[in-house]
């Protein structure tokens, strides 16, 4: 070989070409409103995602009248669950864990449309309890926790329940402190107590049974943008009251507190406030507010009125009037846990699905 002439580089497997052997796993999220899936591989100490599917099917529509899920909700969802399922296939994913929540929870025949749905669509999904729901919200949130971060109240406003919990970090080394909530296991919300293996501790935890859609049914009577809004803020913190701060006989509130928000409701605040044309996960994801800006936002929306709020490119007809039950909880809960700051989180329950399983299957440490 002459020395102008140059050798052949080694060929070295990247670590994106290690990581495509590693299995898919995926999360669907069947909620009062929407059925949402990830498909994702693992990736470093997080993961990628390979797949998405989101789509609003209002199964929980009509349910506070008639206590049951109509049938043009369970074949709307039943038709989204079908994409999901080629989608699955499709991708050939190996580990999959599908779940419902409220609505399916709290209706009469919510059990019946399970079965339903797995003869149709030949999807298993799971209805999961509150606690369940609560720990894999939190689990979803954990990439927002600070680094010096010693309680942590994660809030999931749903379409038909909002979970709040309350973990006490100060066990735990700073460094340590994602890795252990992502290792939470499902019983330790119910115990409200040390977990020995972590160190983290459940100060208390609430899933009351009223979101976005619920809360807006119980006051749908009333025509009055601002009446309505003032009763079922009203209404949502009578409800959460006795779950607060000045109410723990163990714990007050550290200086290192910090409150994370999970939901539609706040995404679509913190897009409003930032001013956007189009809604961006990117700038949203992470963003954070005081409670004196988000209650800036809310009063915009309520002197805006529904056409106002129709006509905004984050909030939109179809929201117009769901983004008014979520701020009527979202501010509820701000009253009775004084913050300055919340930390908008554009991720949740599938999200947490995702981690819990990568954690259990041995590929996220």
């Amino acid at each position: 070989m002459s020395k102008t002439q140059k050798s052949k580089p080694k060929l070295i497997e990247s670590p994106a070409v290690v990581s495509e052997k590693l299995p898919l796993f995926a999360a669907l999220d069947l909620g009062t409103n929407s059925c949402r899936m990830l498909i994702a591989r693992p990736r470093k100490s997080d993961f990628e995602v390979i797949d998405a599917f989101s789509k609003t099917v209002y199964l929980g529509k009509g349910m506070d009248s008639s206590g049951k899920l109509s049938n043009s909700a369970m074949k709307r969802t039943i038709s989204a669950l079908h994409v999901c399922q080629k989608k699955l296939i499709s991708n050939e994913v190996k580990y999959t864990r599908l779940v419902a929540t409220a609505a399916c929870r709290q209706a009469l025949n919510g059990r019946e449309f399970i079965k339903r749905a797995r003869k149709e669509s030949n999807l298993k999904l799971e209805i999961i309890n509150p606690s369940e729901e609560a720990r894999l919200a939190v689990i979803g949130s954990v990439g927002h926790l600070k680094p010096m971060t010693e309680q942590v109240l994660v809030v999931d406003i749903g379409g038909g329940s909002t979970e709040l919990v309350w973990l006490d970090l100060t066990n735990v080394e700073a460094k340590n402190r994602k890795n252990s909530i992502m290792m939470m296991q499902s019983n330790q919300l119910r115990k409200k107590e040390l977990d020995k293996l972590t160190g983290v501790k459940v100060v208390d935890w609430i899933s009351v049974p009223f979101g976005v859609t619920t809360l807006k049914e119980q006051y749908s009577d009333v025509e009055e943008d601002k009446a309505a809004y003032a009763m079922m803020s009203w209404y949502f913190e009578e409800y959460i009251t006795h779950f607060g701060p000045s109410h723990s006989n163990e714990l007050k509130i550290l200086p290192n507190f910090q409150i994370i928000g999970t939901s539609g409701t706040i995404t679509t605040i913190a897009a409003t406030k930032l001013g956007l044309l189009k809604y961006d996960r990117q700038k949203v994801d992470g963003y954070e507010m005081t409670s004196a800006q988000v209650g800036v936002e809310i009063d915009r929306y309520l002197t805006g009125g529904p056409d106002w709020r129709a006509k905004n490119p984050c909030i939109g007809d179809s929201r117009k009037d769901f983004i008014m039950s979520g701020a009527a909880i979202l501010r509820s809960i701000l009253r009775v846990w004084p913050t300055n700051t919340l930390t908008v989180a554009d991720r949740g329950l599938r999200e947490g699905i995702l981690y819990s399983q990568m954690v259990k299957q041995g590929y996220l440490r």
